[in-house]
């Protein structure tokens, strides 16, 4: 299956090295108004909240149309302190897409359906991504966590990519869970090909694999610090770890967020 169109907006940018020597990977997120582009990247990004074929049993017994049932029982609202967490999912969401679609993962994609309320942070490991090496060479099967931060608004820049490799380091402890959890998932709706993908990676000393520790950050364009990147620290990790550090850059983010959220409703 193709990459969804939206991917076409990536652009390379010359990599930033830290003060440590670390290769930070940079990318524009050149993004358009092309309705053609816009209307099935909403619903792709609908699905993480809730699938099109839920929506109507969802809603039921609350009066509510599907746009109003969206809007204020499913997505992060439009009010405070809903911008934040909009900015926080839209991110997490655009670095899972990077994931799976650039890097050839399997990123499951149920984590914000679980929300108890549309305001908040789902707790645990950010993305999760699963790899088996094609060539069949199971050393080479890939597990990749990913600590995403946004910064979407402001007029100084914050150290968004150090505070994702700060909490990235933590992953280590969740990983475990997080795992499990998307075995259990995966059980439920009753796939048995996902259930068998997890349990490949939840015993590394019996069968090895590579690990690497993703730390992202998406900013704005007008928050966007070479000098801040490059200073990036990552002495909180262990010696040898495989990390990728990456940084998303764009024009209006905000703006660009809150709109597919309204699109997303709008065109359920």
């Amino acid at each position: 299956m193709p990459p969804p169109e939206h991917m076409g907006w990536f652009v390379v940018h010359p990599s930033i090295d830290t003060t440590e020597g670390r290769s930070v990977r940079i990318f524009e997120f050149l993004h358009q108004p092309n309705d053609a582009v816009l209307s099935p990247w909403a619903r792709h990004f609908r699905q993480h909240y809730c699938l099109d074929t839920d929506i109507d049993v969802l809603r039921g017994g609350t009066g509510l149309e599907r746009t109003d049932f969206l809007l204020e029982r499913i997505f992060p609202n439009a009010d405070n302190p809903g911008p934040a967490v909009r900015a926080g999912d839209f991110a997490e969401i655009l670095v899972s897409d990077f994931l799976e679609y650039s890097l050839d993962h399997w990123v499951p994609r149920w984590r914000f359906s679980e929300k108890a309320t549309p305001n908040e942070s789902v707790k645990g490991t950010d993305i999760i991504g699963l790899r088996i090496c094609p060539s069949g060479n199971t050393h080479q099967d890939t597990l990749t966590t990913f600590e995403v931060k946004a910064q979407f608004s402001g007029r100084r820049a914050k150290p968004r990519l150090q505070d994702a490799v700060d909490d990235a380091a933590k992953d280590r402890v969740r990983q475990g869970y997080t795992l499990l959890a998307m075995k259990r998932r995966a059980h439920l709706i009753g796939d048995a090909e996902r259930v068998a993908m997890v349990e490949r990676f939840q015993m590394k000393a019996d069968r090895p694999f590579t690990e690497q520790v993703g730390a992202a950050a998406v900013v704005n364009n007008s928050v966007f610090d070479t000098d801040l990147i490059a200073a990036t620290s990552t002495v909180a990790h262990p010696a040898g770890t495989s990390l990728l550090l990456l940084v998303i850059r764009g024009e209006d983010l905000m703006t660009l967020a809150h709109n597919l959220y309204e699109r997303a409703a709008n065109e359920a």
